[in-house]
């Protein structure tokens, strides 16, 4: 009896102390909502606030941005943009990372322990490091301002293949043994069987690769160069000026770009929870 008080007791404290957590980590969304559906002078008068006030709260600046005013223009275009690039970048790098993960993990090969080495390595250097080269190489390549430009430095990423490497590392070989005894190439035997097993690591990697890609504000606010092709965090910030801010876009703005994300995690949120936990443990 007492043992399952004492249970009891930690089960309620553990429930409570998860409750703050969540209550500390949407608290500033609440605030960034709250601040969209205000007047700009009601921030200016009393900043970010969580006072309710029905009578000034308005949807005048979602309005504004699906009429194209006060410089929202071209919030469409940004949101087209982020939507394509984060789609093609989060589709090519599980690709191509899964690829390699799984064959550092599945295959003996000379060279194999140093590929892995190198891979870990490039995960302990700050990305600020290798912007230089890897600008003057996209000028090399003539990919500055393109999506190109934005997509490719990134495109095969060190986390990713260490996660598809930890996770393939344990799908017993005798899979691959049987594939080749049926016939199957070892392409065939990636994309038929190895995929499929994949399914929990590449659901994981598909959110983290693309919140990632989705709020990349360094490397495409360094490549891209017209108002076009801005990505919609460059697209916000740029509402932020000498000559003026325009907060009413920028704060709807950013709640909007919640929600492709918000939608994301919602359709793959089993996987990624799945995926975290076998792959953490297994390799």
């Amino acid at each position: 009896m007492a043992e399952k008080q004492r249970w009891n007791f930690s089960a309620v404290f553990l429930l409570l102390f998860f409750i703050i957590l969540a209550v500390m980590a949407l608290f500033p969304l609440y605030a960034l909502f709250l601040a969209s559906i205000k007047p700009s002078s009601e921030l200016f008068r009393y900043g970010l606030n969580v006072r309710l006030d029905f009578d000034v709260m308005t949807l005048a600046n979602y309005k504004a941005i699906f009429a194209g005013k006060g410089g929202s223009a071209h919030y469409f275009s940004w949101y087209k943009n982020s939507i394509f690039i984060t789609s093609l970048f989060t589709v090519l790098c599980l690709f191509l990372s899964s690829m390699v993960g799984y064959g550092l993990a599945m295959y003996n090969f000379k060279g194999r322990n140093l590929i892995f080495t190198l891979v870990l390595a490039v995960m302990m250097i700050p990305v600020e490091i290798i912007l230089l080269p890897l600008y003057r190489l996209s000028i090399d390549l003539s990919i500055i301002n393109s999506i190109w430009g934005v997509i490719l430095p990134f495109v095969v990423a060190p986390l990713p293949i260490f996660f598809f490497r930890q996770f393939a590392s344990g799908i017993p070989k005798d899979f691959m043994d049987a594939g080749r005894i049926d016939g199957c190439s070892e392409m065939g035997i990636f994309f038929r069987i190895m995929i499929p097993m994949l399914v929990p690591a590449f659901g994981a990697m598909t959110i983290l690769q693309a919140m990632f890609s989705w709020n990349n504000f360094l490397w495409p606010v360094i490549v891209l160069r017209s108002t076009e092709n801005f990505t919609l965090p460059i697209g916000l910030a740029s509402l932020l000026s000498p000559v003026g801010n325009n907060y009413e876009v920028l704060l709807s703005g950013a709640v909007l770009s919640i929600l492709p994300i918000l939608v994301l995690f919602l359709m793959f949120q089993r996987f990624f929870i799945e995926g975290l936990t076998v792959g953490g443990v297994k390799g």
